[in-house]
């Protein structure tokens, strides 16, 4: 689910962090440690305390919206917007923040609830001040940052591969018969190797090795072999791709 918030412009995040120290100041001697000096240098990283005294005090905290500007409520209202025609689930969060100056407008954190206590695997924001700060000229800018293990977390286990069919030659003259097979096979969609070397004792024994459910024993017939089993019968080669598909 994607957590959003707005820092709003540089007037009205002037106004809210001069709100913030307004209000925090009332319970300097609640606040947790951190905090204390949060108050003093960026007051607005305190709504992000993961302190549960702080958090009490935080959930009655004012907020962004009390302080907007007309640009910077039009700018978000826009966002949401855009956000909802594009059909994107979002959840307004007003304590996501950010500490540095030159933050505006637009944070965001992408949460999971799949992951415990570390569920947010994405985050980022707008950064329009970053490089006129660094002396360069006013160009806007966003980025944001994840958690390549987070992320590769959430990823689905990927589907066990169908389990092959192992076509075996049942001497040096029956590999070219074989190899025709087993392009049959592949042609099918039907996953096949080859067992190309050694007698047919040690090519069953690599095919049981590889997982593989059932052997194409190509000889002066074919037959098909049931690997669990053990058990065969005859087929023809045409019939094969139909009779392992069912």
């Amino acid at each position: 689910m994607l957590h959003i918030n707005t820092l709003g412009d540089a007037a009205s995040r002037a106004a809210y962090r001069a709100k913030l120290v307004e209000y925090f100041s009332q319970f300097a001697d609640e606040l947790s440690a951190d905090s204390k000096l949060r108050l003093e240098k960026n007051p607005l990283r305190i709504l992000d305390s993961k302190d549960e005294g702080d958090k009490k005090l935080v959930a009655c905290a004012p907020q962004m919206q009390e302080c907007m500007t007309d640009e910077a409520k039009a700018f978000y209202d826009t966002l949401l917007n855009y956000l909802t025609a594009f059909g994107v689930p979002h959840q307004h969060n007003p304590h996501i923040v950010r500490g540095l100056d030159y933050y505006n407008h637009t944070a965001f954190e992408f949460v999971t609830t799949a992951l415990g206590a570390q569920g947010t695997v994405l985050a980022g924001g707008r950064y329009d001040g970053l490089v006129e700060q660094m002396g360069g000229p006013a160009v806007p800018g966003v980025g944001w940052a994840a958690g390549i293990e987070r992320l590769s977390m959430l990823i689905d286990s990927p589907a066990r591969a169908a389990v092959p069919v192992s076509v075996i030659p049942m001497g040096a003259d029956c590999e070219a018969a074989a190899l025709q097979i087993l392009n049959t096979l592949r042609q099918g969609n039907i996953p096949a190797e080859i067992g190309y070397s050694g007698n047919a004792k040690k090519r069953l024994e690599r095919a049981n090795k590889s997982g593989a459910a059932f052997a194409v024993l190509v000889g002066e017939d074919v037959k098909l072999k049931n690997l669990a089993s053990g058990e065969q019968q005859d087929v023809t080669a045409e019939a094969l791709p139909e009779l392992l598909r069912t």
